[in-house]
């Protein structure tokens, strides 16, 4: 199992995510897929390298946008042959206690969720009106133009079956930044991929600064309606028409 970090200027966080990470899933490899931090991020990566086995680093040009990273991930989980890919958040939001029963999950589905919105989950700490009102508002999006049942599908902590990412073909993809996390379950619906979700509390993030802006979301609600108008439309690229 693989779980993927996508990093920019978590110089705070890092080091003690991926001991947390091994606490809870001591056989995982942990890949760190950095941005270009200004702050050392990356460096705090190489001593974990150092220091344990299973740990791997993608250092990029620059700031390249989230989903963009992600997709980087998939395909070193594909290229390296690993059974599951994890992908959680690098600031302590998504705690790894969560992980065992993420992954546990997966022995009857291909995608599990990790999700705020169902019995059981929930968010602690500041999450103010405006965050809430941009992720209600995606996820209604979501699951009314994408055909998607999920009730958690803007947050990023999930486990995928990698034999089901090798059925994408990422150029399908066009999102680069946080419309990432909800285009990327339309396109693992359209390959055959089925759901589940479990339960897990959002936390404050351990330090630094959040990068989430407002006009992520505006740009994820623009990316939405464009896959839902192609959807009714019949206009999916023609390989995935033929898929799942």
């Amino acid at each position: 199992m693989l779980v993927s970090l996508a990093t920019y200027n978590e110089v705070e966080n890092l080091r003690e995510l991926v001991l947390a990470i091994r606490e809870h899933v001591p056989h995982a490899h942990v890949l760190v897929v950095d941005d270009a931090s200004p702050d050392g991020t990356a460096k705090v990566a190489e001593e974990l390298m150092r220091e344990l086995s299973g740990i791997f680093l993608i250092q990029r040009s620059g700031k390249l946008g989230l989903g963009t990273a992600i997709i980087s991930a998939m395909k070193y989980a594909i290229e390296h042959g690993y059974d599951y890919h994890v992908n959680m958040d690098a600031d302590g939001s998504h705690p790894p206690r969560f992980l065992p029963a993420l992954v546990a999950g997966m022995d009857r589905v291909d995608v599990m969720i990790g999700s705020r919105y169902i019995e059981g989950g929930g968010v602690e700490g500041e999450f103010g009106l405006k965050r809430k009102f941009m992720s209600a508002g995606i996820n209604l999006y979501a699951r009314t133009l994408l055909g998607l049942s999920t009730r958690d599908n803007s947050g990023s902590f999930r486990c995928y079956r990698v034999s089901k990412l090798k059925l994408l073909d990422f150029a399908w993809i066009r999102s680069k930044g946080y419309s990432f996390q909800e285009e990327i379950l339309f396109w693992c619906r359209v390959v055959g991929c089925t759901f589940a979700e479990t339960p897990i509390i959002f936390e404050n993030r351990w330090g630094g600064k959040s990068k989430l802006v407002a006009s992520e979301a505006v740009k994820a609600l623009e990316i939405m309606a464009g896959l839902g108008i192609d959807r009714a439309l019949g206009r999916l690229p023609r390989k995935a028409k033929g898929v799942g």
